[in-house]
């Protein structure tokens, strides 16, 4: 298509330059360029004519293919490149999607083991704090219990400071010695009115 664009481009100044020369030769006694029975005008007219043909020779058959083949190798070139950047956005399309789907598989794995951790974690508290509870339980009994202990120890010194102070005060003041038993019983009434 482009040759015989090329090959109308050429054959129509040849065309309207052969009609100029063959309708103008009569009419060359006015113009000296045109004035064929000059042997001058012939030689430059003829020599034109070849190197036109010539002209024509060499563009035909050397220029336009060698411009036809730069024409085709340029478009296999922009369609090679064409290709190659469709398959580019190909690859750079499955490779997001690829990262993507990676990232948010790698989110996903973060935040279980994350949860696991954190489950972990509160197990841990929980067992420790069972334990430290256990043994707080444990020394709040002990020492409640010496507590008990050391009360009753402690209530029953009162008890028998209290009964010796009264008897040595009954002693002191009556001049005589209670009945312990009596004295035991009236000290304890009172301590155990008091909350002692």
């Amino acid at each position: 298509m482009r040759r015989s664009t090329a090959l109308r481009i050429v054959a129509l100044p040849v065309l309207a330059l052969l009609s100029c020369v063959a309708g103008t030769a009569h009419a060359a006694e006015g113009m000296p360029q045109l004035a064929f029975g000059n042997p001058l005008t012939l030689t430059q007219v003829y020599w034109g004519a070849l190197i036109f043909v010539l002209f024509y020779v060499a563009v035909r058959y050397v220029g336009l293919p060698q411009v036809t083949d730069v024409l085709e190798a340029r478009e296999q070139k922009i369609r090679s490149d064409l290709e190659a950047a469709r398959g580019a956005k190909a690859t750079a399309d499955r490779t997001a999607r690829e990262l993507v789907e990676t990232t948010a598989k790698a989110r996903a794995e973060a935040q279980a083991a994350i949860n696991a951790a954190v489950e972990e974690a509160r197990a841990a508290a929980a067992k420790q704090t069972a334990e430290l509870a256990a043994k707080l339980d444990a020394h709040i009994a002990e020492a409640e219990a010496r507590i008990g202990v050391a009360r009753q120890a402690a209530m029953g010194a009162l008890w028998q400071v209290a009964g010796e102070t009264a008897a040595a005060i009954l002693a002191r003041l009556a001049g005589q010695e209670g009945d312990r038993a009596t004295l035991d019983a009236a000290v304890g009434a009172q301590l155990s009115g008091r909350g002692l």
